[in-house]
């Protein structure tokens, strides 16, 4: 079939045909259109698909299904004596199928939207970023060290006074229980600490 004929049968211009051409969604076998190599990529690459008038193409078969990119990764695991480059050869040179225009846009188009939720949920403080909440974690526990190291020296001459071991035990607990009210009076009276 040639490209007029080709255009006849999609109910397009010419015009359109040669721009399909020009984008390599065309198939030729020597100077004719292979119509159904042709309709293939039409119905993958144009965002509309096949134009109605077309003839349908024959599917494949289902048990011959070639995988997405998403799918073929899923399956591919990093060795250990493999780098990521060579993984993302295998997957995009293995047995995959690229996404068609309307797939690939739907993909994009959750990932904006999916991006844009968890902008949402992170302004509205649903979602705090691990490292900073390390990091506030990471200077509440060194407060907490720096005062329960500062009591033996604090206290010592008291405890040296001491008579039993109740009397130590007693002025140990008072200490140890006055510190960590006033730890806990720090992390409560700033909402930025807070976690």
């Amino acid at each position: 079939m040639n490209q007029s004929d080709f255009a006849t049968l999609h109910g397009v211009s010419r015009k359109t045909v040669t721009k399909w051409k020009e984008r390599g969604w065309i198939v030729f076998a020597g100077n004719e259109v292979d119509v159904e190599a042709s309709n293939a990529l039409l119905k993958k690459y144009r965002r509309d698909g096949l134009p109605a008038a077309a003839d349908p193409v024959t599917p494949m078969e289902k048990g011959n299904k070639r995988k997405t990119v998403t799918e073929a990764a899923s399956e591919v695991t990093l060795g250990a004596d493999e780098s990521a480059a060579e993984v993302a050869d295998k997957i995009l040179t293995g047995a995959v199928d690229l996404l068609s225009f309307d797939e690939a846009r739907r993909f994009k188009e959750n990932y904006i939207g999916l991006k844009a939720q968890l902008e949402y949920d992170r302004d509205s403080g649903l979602v705090v970023d691990v490292a900073e909440v390390a990091k506030a974690v990471g200077s509440e526990y060194a407060k907490v060290r720096t005062r329960l190291l500062s009591i033996p020296a604090e206290q010592a001459p008291r405890l040296h006074r001491c008579k039993t071991p109740s009397e130590v035990q007693d002025i140990l607990q008072e200490v140890i229980t006055e510190a960590l009210e006033e730890l806990t009076r720090d992390g409560a009276g700033n909402p930025k600490q807070a976690v």
